[in-house]
């Protein structure tokens, strides 16, 4: 059982498939049972991961259970992707469905993993070390240091605006922020900026799970937790959708977003992190909806992803095998005597390592 824990707080767990909506919206759960189609892993160094006999993509890329084989133990558990029509990068960082070039504006969405948080320094947040990586590839002006900072008051940078970079992330995010009942894409995003080829980059989703699980432990019912579910996820789609329709900029947008990663190295030990009673979790919630929940959202990122031609990095994979188990030899997600933790002490963010893997993950697929 996964236990996913992003952003602000949250604890929750995966495993049900899903099938396409017909009419491009929301997919819908058939199953609480992932059966045996697809299987879950990750792994973190793209060169050693086994691709021996890929099953065909039609792009020449590997599949995502070559990348991720080294996490799979057979049960059948984890998200489903398979259903979606994705490829996959060479580096198995994530998807590769856009040509991103020519970019001359950066916008970053979101919550607090995109912020950034203490102890953490300013420049080792992902944001910062991605925004100065991104300037170099493509010539753009590098943000300052009020840009990069956070205003711990306010829970975001101390400026919207950078050189060739805009930050409008904040600290507790959820999709409802995006749009709906905040003004992150509206302020990021303004009509007299479209015309430059843009870049987008968010984390998001974390805090809405965990709006789920506190759900769970107030008594509400199974209803009104999928209806929550389903909306949190559609009001992801909408964004994506909005930003990607054709016309609105003129000149291009590409779009890169992640999936959700968890702490617990898929043994939902949320006690693995010696900061979790500070952190506010308590035991877990067993009930299997909210496996059924999570397991949902995240087939639901990719198949955003696909149906808007953007790109999902595979978080939550890649992490495995980097929280707090991470030196359990007989855990699922081992990855060996030279494993890092990726983890802060807040048991839910990056730490400098795990910060500088999402750069490096995100700059896998702007480049390829």
């Amino acid at each position: 059982m996964f236990i996913a824990l992003v952003a602000c707080t949250q604890d929750s767990a995966l495993g049900a498939l899903t099938e396409p909506d017909d009419e491009g919206g929301l997919t819908t759960p058939i199953s609480e049972d992932t059966g045996d189609d697809e299987e879950e892993g990750g792994g973190d160094d793209p060169e050693d991961d086994p691709e021996d006999d890929p099953e065909d993509t039609g792009s020449g890329g590997p599949t995502f259970e070559a990348c991720f084989a080294d996490i799979d133990d057979g049960s059948g558990s984890g998200p489903n992707y398979g259903q979606f029509d994705h490829i996959v990068g060479d580096h198995c960082y994530g998807t590769n469905h856009q040509d991103i070039s020519g970019v001359e504006r950066v916008v970053f969405l979101g919550d607090s993993v995109t912020v950034g948080t203490p102890p953490s320094a300013d420049a080792e947040f992902y944001r910062n070390v991605l925004a100065l990586e991104l300037a170099e590839e493509f010539g753009l002006e590098a943000p300052d240091w009020s840009w990069q900072g956070v205003n711990l008051f306010e829970g975001t940078s101390y400026v919207v605006e950078s050189g060739g970079f805009a930050h409008c992330a904040e600290w507790g995010a959820r999709t409802d922020d995006l749009m709906r009942d905040g003004a992150q894409v509206e302020t990021c995003l303004p009509e007299d900026q479209r015309d430059k080829v843009t870049l987008v980059v968010m984390t998001v989703g974390g805090n809405d799970l965990s709006s789920l699980t506190e759900g769970f432990m107030e008594g509400k019912s199974h209803e009104e937790l999928w209806a929550e579910t389903y909306e949190y996820m559609q009001l992801m789609r909408e964004t994506v959708e909005w930003i990607k329709e054709d016309g609105r900029f003129p000149n291009g947008v590409h779009v890169v977003f992640t999936n959700l990663y968890e702490f617990t190295d898929a043994t939902g030990d949320v006690t693995s992190c010696p900061a979790a009673g500070l952190a506010g979790f308590g035991e877990a919630v067993t009930d299997p909806q909210l496996e059924a929940m999570v397991i949902w959202s995240m087939e639901e990122f990719m198949s955003i992803a696909v149906d808007t031609d953007t790109d999902m990095l595979f978080l939550l994979e890649t992490f495995c095998g980097h929280g707090f188990n991470f030196e359990d030899p007989d855990g699922r997600c081992y990855r060996g005597a030279d494993a890092e933790l990726w983890f802060d002490l807040t048991c839910i963010h990056p730490n400098p390592a795990g910060h500088q893997k999402m750069a490096e993950m995100f700059m896998a697929v702007v480049e390829e």
